[in-house]
Order: C-alpha cells, then sequence, then structure tokens
C-alpha cells in the first residue's frame, strides 16, 4: 500500500490513529491524535478511511463523546432484592449451639431450653426494634417448630412463615416482628 505525507493512518495491532509525516523506505512516521511522532512499519499501519462530516454536521462530535463517556461513569451498584431483605438476626435452637453438654438433659429438658431461648431472643428483638428473626429449628419431627409456632402465636405483634428455602431448607421459620403494633 502507497502511503504518502497527509494520509490518516491507523495501526494495525494498538489503539493508535494519527496522519502521516513522512515515509521513509519501509517506515512511516506519523503524528498520533495525541501529538506524538512514533515510527511503524508500512505493514504495521493502514489506510484509515476519512469520516464524512456532513452526516454530523450539527453536531459536535467530542460533546457526543464526552457526554457518553460522563453516562458510563453515573452506574450505580444496585442491592439484589434477596439482599435487601435478608434477615437481620439468626437464632439456632439446635441444642448442640445452646449448650455445651446435653448428656445430662432429658428431651423434655432440652426441648423447654430450646424454648426458652427463642423467648429470649424474640424478646431481645423486639426490645431492640429487630424486624426480621429467623429461627433454625431443623427438620426432625417437627415437636420443637410446633412449639415455636405456640410460642410465636402468643404475641400480637409478631407474624411467622416459613423460611427462604434455598438458604434454610424446611428446617426454620422467620418472624417478622411489627414495630408500631396497632392498639
Amino acid at each position: 500500500m502507497l502511503l504518502k505525507k497527509g494520509d490518516s493512518v491507523a495501526v494495525l495491532d494498538d489503539n493508535i490513529e494519527g496522519v502521516v509525516l513522512k515515509v521513509v523506505d519501509d517506515s512511516v512516521v506519523i503524528q498520533t491524535d495525541d501529538g506524538f511522532e512514533m515510527t511503524f512499519l508500512s505493514s504495521e499501519v493502514i489506510k484509515s478511511k476519512p469520516v464524512n462530516t456532513d452526516l454530523f454536521s450539527d453536531v459536535n462530535i467530542h460533546e457526543v463523546i464526552s457526554e457518553k463517556e460522563q453516562t458510563d461513569k453515573k452506574t450505580s451498584i444496585k442491592t439484589k432484592p434477596k439482599e435487601r431483605n435478608l434477615p437481620a438476626m439468626e437464632v439456632d435452637l439446635h441444642i448442640h449451639q445452646i449448650t455445651t453438654s446435653n448428656k445430662h438433659l432429658s428431651n423434655f429438658d432440652m426441648l423447654n431450653l430450646q424454648l426458652d431461648t427463642a423467648r429470649h431472643k424474640l424478646e431481645f428483638a423486639i426490645k431492640k426494634r429487630i424486624q426480621k428473626v429467623v429461627f433454625i429449628h431443623g427438620v426432625g419431627e417437627g415437636v420443637l417448630k410446633t412449639e415455636l409456632e405456640y410460642l410465636f402465636s402468643r404475641y400480637d405483634n409478631v407474624k411467622y412463615y416459613a423460611a427462604d428455602f434455598q438458604k434454610y431448607g424446611l428446617g426454620a421459620t422467620e418472624v417478622y416482628i411489627y414495630q408500631n403494633p396497632k392498639p
């Protein structure tokens, strides 16, 4: 390809464009759009076609590009709905999480210990104005779950339902605490 002084060119393997200043044997000296003089082999440079400025007669290209770059920078980080609705408090009621040794406890004592822990944590959440609490009770035979539902039903400002299945499976109950109970 024959290049001559004044041709608009682009470098093949780089994002460099400019105007040919001089051609010496197999090398081409160009002045980049940034004002630098660079030398390349003629095989590394191609002629770029001039932009038809009639299409953009009323629009300044640089203004459009800078406006586009500004709008790209204004992207905000959005929180996913799942992350926004995560419970503020989790209470694991498995007996090994509550006490260090349960060998001396009967099943009745373990159940009462779990229910007392649940009642204290629920009262704490109400006092500290925590809206959501997840009680992890496990699947088992459902005795603890039934007792928890009975406990939660005694509170007027509490609504309870199964917790997120993907995260907890069937072994957890989520409690929503209304902060301003109606009289």
